[in-house]
């Protein structure tokens, strides 16, 4: 039933700010579309360092950043001039296609005073023929996403389609991607009719099979089968999945499906050809040093 359990790895995104990452991994790259997931937090930002734990502006091309918070604010800033603060529930997806930079900074006051942020980071990889779409970006309200509630159950539909639901959230290929709470002995199954399935537990201990799984490990399942997952404990749940698009290449911050076209992307950040955001345009990330590679990573300094 199962394909293969991932257990997420510490990666330092900054000096003192760690986060578990979930994808890419050596052994499997992707689940369906999705090709990076990073769990940061739950931490607390002393108001004296908050500015530390910014994100400067740095680029994407090839794949939509998709980002979600269990708590905290972050602002977004982008190429297209997009100021948007993202809060819990919320979903920011950003599509980077042929080009696009953005910053994430810490601007909340309440994070400023010691708050606490927590947050689930993916990004989804385009098809091939969307790879040089022009960027666009969409951020979508709690109301505006499918939400099921039954004993025991709460579960949010973020994107795609799953459990007879659909989300407004727009794709390019079919996925879905669920927060699901479960009470202690709640019962839950996974979305039929994809081809890849994973279940990432974000907090609490899941049963499947008479097999006990724990916080930080992403269970991926094969095609056709139907598990059953029992929460142990009160447990947060990340499902995602879809179709599968073929090889992608990763290098830092790029995807695409040609490794030139990630060359190209290198120089275009090096030439400034990659606007900055208009309004946080006084500081950006280098281009980090190494060659370009296969995703199975983790790719240096990578960022969403």
């Amino acid at each position: 039933m199962l394909d293969i359990v991932i257990s997420s790895r510490e990666a330092q995104i900054m000096p003192g700010f760690s986060v578990k990452r979930i994808l890419p991994f050596q052994l499997r790259r992707m689940v369906g579309p999705f090709i990076f997931m990073d769990h940061g937090g739950p931490i607390s930002v002393p108001a004296s360092t908050h500015s530390q734990f910014d994100v400067l502006p740095h680029p994407h091309i090839g794949l939509s950043t998709v980002s979600y918070l269990f708590s905290g604010e972050i602002t977004h800033r982008d190429s297209l001039g997009v100021e948007q603060v993202i809060k819990p529930g919320e979903v920011n997806w950003m599509t980077a296609g042929s080009g696009i930079a953005h910053s994430e900074r810490f601007e909340d006051p309440n994070i400023r005073a010691g708050g606490q942020l927590e947050m689930i980071q993916t990004w989804v990889a385009l098809p091939e023929k969307d790879e040089e779409a022009n960027p666009s970006f969409a951020n979508f309200k709690p109301e505006q996403l499918p939400v099921f509630t039954d004993k025991g159950v709460w579960m949010r539909l973020i994107a795609g389609e799953a459990f007879g639901e659909k989300s407004a959230v727009t794709t390019t290929s079919p996925l879905f991607y669920v927060h699901v709470e479960l009470d202690k002995d709640a019962r839950f199954g996974i979305p039929q009719g994809y081809a890849e399935r994973g279940v990432y537990i974000a907090k609490g201990r899941l049963q499947v099979e008479g097999t006990a799984y724990q916080a930080g490990q992403l269970l991926v399942f094969k095609q056709d089968t139907d598990p059953l997952l029992i929460a142990t404990e009160p447990s947060t749940l990340m499902m995602l999945g879809g179709e599968h698009l073929g090889e992608r290449y990763i290098w830092w911050n790029f995807v695409s499906s040609r490794k030139e076209r990630i060359e190209q992307a290198k120089e275009d950040w090096k030439q400034g050809r990659i606007i900055l955001p208009p309004t946080d345009n006084e500081e950006f990330i280098p281009l980090p040093a190494g060659n370009s590679k296969p995703a199975g990573g983790p790719p240096p300094n990578a960022l969403s």
